[in-house]
């Protein structure tokens, strides 16, 4: 079973399963990565002032701790600010250049963000500031004027693997600075001694897998020996004080406690506060007061759960007016704005609206200089990125500033050219998108027989991850009795099924279901899985995580 979902997702070699950190691709091929190491070196030996500039999500605040972390290890005058995004919007502004100005710093390092801020870098040249970029998002046409920028995806870059998240390159970054300090004999020197970098795998893990990109195998070596850490009882204590508030045992971690339960609390200081409440978290090594920070972080994230859902409803009605129900060169891709929306939710936001209509969405949010901030998602086979850019090109001043990845993206625009905006955005897409694009498709590794259905196989499913985005835990699907069902806070349902020619019995449970007319009537349903492993009170059982069910036969 293990060796069909492997090939399901394009193994083809063992030697790709095996979990050693020696298999890591090597930092050399990224480009520029000498420069970056110099001027660290120059900032770190002169004890010249360095501000860590990052981004306001979990990906941004797990490199931001990494960063600082690694840096005050080997005696660097360092510091960082993180954007609120309510003030300053996002990446490296001039504003902050600024506020970087005022302290006094030598070096400005982005992580998480910088590709894109063509102005931000011309201040901090103007301001006689050395500034290093380390991001992962696409660039653009034009590249900051950076003294150094290490960025997989920018052109002329031939490290293997695209799809490092912020904190995975900064990781290699500190790779590198180790290892050149390493060979000139810095740590003698300086009677500093030399760090294990895998030491902070963890927090790479939980910015790897917050941030949604792939886990290919170079990621998902970094998340794996992140897990380790964490299950070993050995990582950072910010994370164990998350996992703890978050009801997860740490022993029993896995990629999906850290993309749902961890990367959510970080990211909730971002979205409604200050993200630097997460970074603290993750920078403290007092476990009472990483217990603190965790629950705060604990009661942003209530808070966030509760207006996303005050919004989702807004944004259900208001798509219930528009009555989308089918696919034509007019709705393609759904635009929609309120002007009491949260700006800190809305990504949140059209993640639900895209994954309910399964469209690429844009939900936008009014700012505090009367422009439109938009947030938008997409599906398989819509880059959204390079549609925006489309769009820019083809309608010049419509979108002020815009950046991302091939799922995700952010932009401004005036409020005075929403409707035109929502014009161009399904033109473009009207001349990218096929139905069939628009067309949701749930790909499952197949049938499993009764004797396969047991608590072995779902202990092998679960150690055989990670898994994650671009890799995904097994699905496998086929059709059962439905013998009983009941609801369970108010929106998720309990099943029991028995399968068809057996006499096995087996627990599911579907989350989020908002239609529950047709149970009573269910016989038999065709239902996709996860073969989970439930654990309470110390007993694991074997339980269908329901991803998808429909009613084959009615009583």
């Amino acid at each position: 079973i293990l060796q069909r979902v492997y090939a399901n997702r394009g193994v083809t070699d063992p030697e790709e399963l095996h979990m050693s950190l020696k298999n890591l691709h090597p930092p050399s091929t990224l480009v520029q990565l000498e420069a970056a190491v110099t001027l660290l070196l120059e900032a770190i030996n002169q004890h010249r002032r360095i501000v860590i500039v990052g981004d306001y999500d979990a990906d941004g605040a797990t490199s931001c701790a990494l960063a600082m972390r690694a840096l005050r290890h080997f005696d660097a005058d360092v510091s960082y600010i993180v954007p609120n995004r309510f003030e300053f919007g996002y990446g490296l502004t001039p504003e902050i250049v600024d506020l970087c100005v005022q302290r006094s710093a030598w070096l400005i390092i982005t992580v998480d963000n910088g590709i894109s801020s063509i102005e931000g870098a011309q201040r901090a040249r103007a301001c006689g500031i050395k500034l290093l970029v380390t991001d992962h998002h696409l660039p653009g046409q034009q590249l900051p004027d950076a003294d150094a920028i290490v960025n997989p995806n920018q052109g002329g870059d031939e490290f293997p693997s695209k799809h490092l998240a912020g904190v995975g390159v900064i990781f290699y970054l500190l790779i590198a600075l180790r290892s050149e300090m390493r060979a000139t004999g810095w740590f003698e020197k300086h009677v500093i001694k030399e760090p294990n970098i895998a030491q902070w795998l963890d927090i790479v893990a939980v910015g790897t897998v917050a941030d949604l990109v792939k886990l290919d195998r170079n990621n998902r070596l970094l998340v794996e020996h992140g897990l380790r850490r964490i299950r070993s009882g050995k990582g950072n204590v910010g994370i164990q004080a998350l996992l703890k508030i978050a009801g997860v045992e740490q022993r029993r971690t896995l990629a999906s406690d850290l993309g749902y339960q961890v990367g959510p609390r970080i990211n909730a200081a971002g979205r409604l506060d200050d993200i630097s409440t997460g970074i603290e978290c993750l920078l403290t090594d007092d476990i009472y007061q990483a217990e603190q920070l965790a629950e705060t972080l604990h009661d942003l994230n209530v808070s966030r759960r509760e207006i996303e859902d005050q919004m989702k409803d807004q944004a259900m009605k208001s798509l219930a007016r528009l009555e989308i129900k089918k696919v034509d060169e007019h709705d393609i891709g759904i635009c929609i704005f309120e002007a009491d929306w949260h700006q800190g939710v809305i990504g949140i936001l059209a993640a639900r609206i895209k994954e309910k209509y399964f469209r690429p969405t844009i939900a936008f949010a009014l700012s505090h200089e009367g422009q439109l901030k938009g947030s938008a998602r997409s599906i398989p086979n819509v880059h959204i990125r390079d549609v925006l850019e489309c769009v820019a090109s083809r309608y010049p001043g419509l979108i002020s500033k815009f950046g991302g990845h091939a799922m995700a993206a952010g932009l401004t625009i005036n409020l005075d050219d929403y409707e035109d905006f929502q014009q161009a955005f399904n033109q473009v897409l009207s001349e990218w998108v096929s139905a069939e694009d628009l067309s949701a498709v749930m790909m499952s590794d197949g049938e499993l027989q009764a004797n396969d259905l047991s608590i072995d196989i779902a202990r092998t499913l679960r150690a055989g991850g990670p898994w994650g985005q671009g890799f995904p835990t097994p699905v496998f699907d086929g059709q059962f009795k439905l013998t009983s069902y009941r609801v369970v806070g108010h929106k998720h349902m309990k099943i029991t099924l028995q399968m068809l020619n057996s006499d096995l019995v087996l627990d599911g449970i579907l989350f989020n279901y908002e239609n529950y007319d047709w149970q009573s009537r269910a016989d038999v349903v065709h239902v996709a899985y996860e073969l989970d492993v439930n654990y309470f009170r110390g007993i694991e059982s074997l339980q269908l995580m329901i991803r998808h069910i429909e009613v084959i036969s009615l009583h």
